[in-house]
């Protein structure tokens, strides 16, 4: 079952449209394990037959996303992009973004996409993508994470353009609020959305709706 907070603002917030005729860059973050991944996936199979669609992936040592990704061919494997950080999530989006930049400009060369999606890796809720880099960014915790988590707020879940609050069907098991952390992310995030969905037992209707109005403001 889906949940969401209110009506959606599709507009993205008060950040400069993305530019017109190129792709949108869509920066996907979150703590390890919250499902950034499965919803990167998720984008994929819903909005591959009307997008052109590419994915960059961040893994500090390894490449575990973007092979996760093609195993369950969501895209044709060469539009997945795996960079190896070596360091902090945080660092490659924020601070120094060289290699992901490389990597979203070589898939934007070679593929002309509508659409790229740079998931980080695994990170805290200090972490947030440079605006060199990206033109929106969504925000993924999860019930299981605690629902306290967006009353602490941090400048991912206060200051992405979506909150994802994932894992809605565990809620009960964990003893989470769902209710709470709508409320208490209303609180913290100034009017921005919020979407609460269960990625991998129901549709995300109002992510993949969202991600294509971004997509729809630099036609």
């Amino acid at each position: 079952m889906l949940h969401r907070l209110d009506e959606l603002d599709l507009s993205g917030g008060s950040h400069d449209h993305p530019k017109p005729g190129r792709a949108v860059r869509i920066g996907i973050g979150g703590p390890v394990g919250c499902g950034k991944t499965a919803l990167v996936a998720a984008l994929c199979r819903a909005l591959r037959d009307e997008l052109a669609l590419a994915v960059v992936t961040n893994d500090i040592y390894t490449t575990e996303d973007a092979d996760f990704l093609r195993r369950e061919a969501v895209l044709d494997a060469e539009r997945i992009v795996a960079v190896r950080t070596g360091c902090c999530p945080h660092t490659a989006i924020r601070d120094d973004v060289t290699a992901n930049l490389d990597a979203v400009e070589d898939l934007v060369e070679r593929f002309d996409p509508d659409l790229v999606l740079v998931e980080s890796g695994g990170d805290n809720l200090t972490a947030t993508f440079s605006y060199g880099l990206i033109d929106r960014q969504i925000f993924v915790i999860d019930t299981a994470g605690g629902d306290d988590v967006p009353r602490k707020g941090g400048p991912g879940v206060a200051g992405a353009d979506l909150l994802v609050i994932n894992k809605v069907d565990l809620a009960p098991l964990v003893g989470a609020d769902t209710d709470r952390m709508a409320g208490d992310a209303a609180r913290v995030r100034d009017g921005k959305p919020t979407a609460l969905v269960s990625v991998r037992t129901a549709p995300i209707t109002e992510v993949v709706d969202w991600v294509r109005a971004q997509v729809r403001v630099a036609a």
